[in-house]
């Protein structure tokens, strides 16, 4: 009896040293992991922006009149020459002679820009054509494997370019005979001159086709010289203007890739920006913060048929892509906290926390990429808390 007492006690003492031990060994702090892996990384810089319309035609009054009720509503298309609206002379109007002389003044001023609308013409014309023969001498190049396809590319990208420049140029052309034409209408329309004409109508027309945009005064009513009417462009030329933290905007330049997405179609469209605005303005942000933004003007690359029911003002998501790789070595940004003068993460092997010190590379907003310190297939510990230190034991958090 006295034997088998013994052995009772001294069981139940090993049971409550087996206990006290296990009561003061540290418990395994649950985690989440994340695999790292090689794969994709992309840099971007995510604002939203608007379209626009490239040439924009704001149709004025050429002289103060009674101005007729404008019929045309907004998205009503216009062929060039149509008689956007029409102006009645005021009875009591009569030019003196120093609005007589100013008139003279505007015509010839007219007739000067309208000149240098020619030259400018001419200018975007010779540009164009050299830019068609570089980019027919590249292509026969490329066919021969002397040059890279980027060159193409970009040879496409300048060709494209010199003949939009060539057709706006052609556009100022237009404008700059009508305004001639409307410079000269100031002067042949007075009452002085034309009293037996009391209801002769001054016609109006359109100087490029286009589509109208904006109807600036609907009702018949008088106007003053220079009151804008009607605005005409064509929807279909448009540019999407993105304002950015100034910031983000030294990082972008011509050629950049961006990627227009929640516009309303099922996939995003491609572009590239044409301009970084050299001039910032001061915007408060919806949090009060004063911020510096500056204007990216970029182009849209897609097939127009892609995105033919976009129009002026359309709201659009743009993502700049600053950087891009296909095979980097990724970690979540998660996963990452500050260590000394650099960055670490907790590797889990073993189930036990074991402190790694990394480089890293590119980053984006959920992903960076990694230079040193850890290879594919590793577990890393996300959301790092102060209970986990170098050798802490660790287990999977139940989902």
């Amino acid at each position: 009896m006295k034997l088998r007492r013994k052995i009772i006690v001294i069981a139940l003492a090993a049971l409550v040293v087996a206990a006290i031990v296990h009561g003061f060994m540290p418990k395994p702090v649950a985690v989440d992991t994340a695999e790292v892996m090689r794969g994709p990384l992309r840099v971007t810089v995510e604002e939203e922006g608007k379209t626009r319309v490239m040439d924009r035609f704001v149709i004025s009054a050429p002289v103060a009149g009674f101005a007729r009720r404008i019929e045309l509503e907004v998205g009503d298309p216009l062929k060039k020459g149509h008689v956007a609206a029409e102006l009645e002379p005021l009875r009591s109007e009569v030019l003196d002679p120093r609005t007589r002389a100013e008139a003279e003044a505007r015509i010839e001023a007219a007739g000067a820009a309208l000149d240098a609308a020619v030259e400018e013409a001419h200018a975007a014309g010779a540009e164009s054509d050299y830019a068609g023969l570089e980019l027919k001498r590249l292509r026969q190049l490329t066919e021969r494997g002397f040059v890279s396809k980027d060159d193409l590319d970009q040879a496409e990208t300048r060709a494209n370019h010199a003949l939009a420049k060539l057709r706006s140029a052609e556009f100022a052309v237009d404008v700059a005979g009508f305004e001639l034409e409307e410079a000269r209408t100031a002067l042949s329309y007075s009452a002085a001159e034309n009293g037996t004409k009391g209801l002769e109508k001054v016609k109006i027309r359109t100087p490029v086709n286009g589509h109208v945009l904006k109807v600036h005064h609907k009702s018949e009513g008088v106007v003053q010289a220079g009151e804008a009417l009607i605005t005409v462009g064509d929807p279909q030329a448009i540019e999407v203007e993105v304002d950015v933290l100034s910031d983000d905007a030294v990082r972008m330049g011509p050629g950049t890739r961006v990627l227009f997405e929640r516009w309303g179609g099922d996939t995003p469209l491609e572009g590239k920006v044409r301009v970084v605005e050299p001039v910032g303005f001061t915007k408060v942000s919806a949090l009060g913060v004063e911020e510096q933004r500056v204007l990216v003007i970029a182009d849209i690359t897609s097939p127009p048929e892609e995105w033919s029911r976009l129009g002026d003002g359309y709201r659009v998501e743009a993502s700049f892509i600053i950087w891009e790789g296909q095979d980097v070595l990724r970690v979540p940004s998660s996963a990452l906290f500050r260590y000394k003068e650099g960055w670490a993460v907790f590797v889990m092997e073993n189930g036990r926390a074991h402190l790694r010190q990394v480089t890293l590379g590119h980053r984006s907003g959920l992903t960076a990429e990694v230079l040193k310190g850890l290879k594919a297939g590793e577990m890393v510990i996300t959301h790092p808390d102060e209970a986990i230190e170098d050798g802490t034991p660790l287990r999977l958090r139940e989902k």
